[in-house]
């Protein structure tokens, strides 16, 4: 993990400054990455990275046409083309996947946005969720893209996860911490 890691961190860093400079750049290629993503993580696309038939151009076009076919011609541009030409001939392109996660991480610090997952045990309305989004944004100094789900497990409250920032608010998790004290 760490090598795929290192190895990957300059691709993406290097896609990400790119795109960056561009006008709705960033947007564009998060898209296209997610796509090429996709693609790369099928193991039949894998299989076809392994046939030592296909020359690296080759490998790299026939890639190109399967992402342009997911993603929609006009979404693949020269830029990304060539950026795929690079990954193929240093033979990175089972990389994608590690290179995306990088993107979207730089992508977000940029944007000064975060994800935010919210685990409930009920359904949350929308004034609920708007007031939890003003509390996280208030906290966090950050855009909050905001993700709920129901967990009917966690008996009350909820999980909240931002980042490295994890909030257990459940009745499960103040249960466990009470018992966690009893022992001690």
């Amino acid at each position: 993990m760490a090598e795929t890691t290192t190895v990957a961190r300059p691709y993406a860093r290097a896609a990400f400054e790119h795109a960056q400079a561009r006008k709705g750049g960033l947007k564009k290629w998060s898209e296209v990455l997610a796509a090429a993503a996709a693609v790369a993580a099928d193991p039949a696309m894998q299989n076809a990275f392994a046939d030592p038939a296909l020359t690296v151009p080759e490998r790299a076009d026939v890639f190109l046409d399967v992402v342009r076919s997911v993603a929609g011609d006009k979404a693949v541009s020269e830029d990304f083309g060539n950026f795929v030409r690079l990954l193929a001939e240093n033979r990175r392109l089972v990389l994608l996947p590690d290179i995306v996660a990088m993107f979207e991480a730089l992508k977000a610090e940029a944007e000064k946005s975060i994800r935010a997952e919210v685990v409930s045990a009920f359904p949350i309305g929308d004034e609920q969720k708007t007031r939890l989004a003003a509390a996280l944004k208030q906290r966090l100094q950050r855009e909050i893209e905001l993700e709920v789900t129901v967990d009917e497990s966690l008996i009350g409250g909820a999980i909240i996860r931002a980042g490295d920032v994890v909030i257990d608010g459940s009745a499960r998790g103040q249960l466990a911490n009470f018992a966690t004290a009893l022992r001690q």
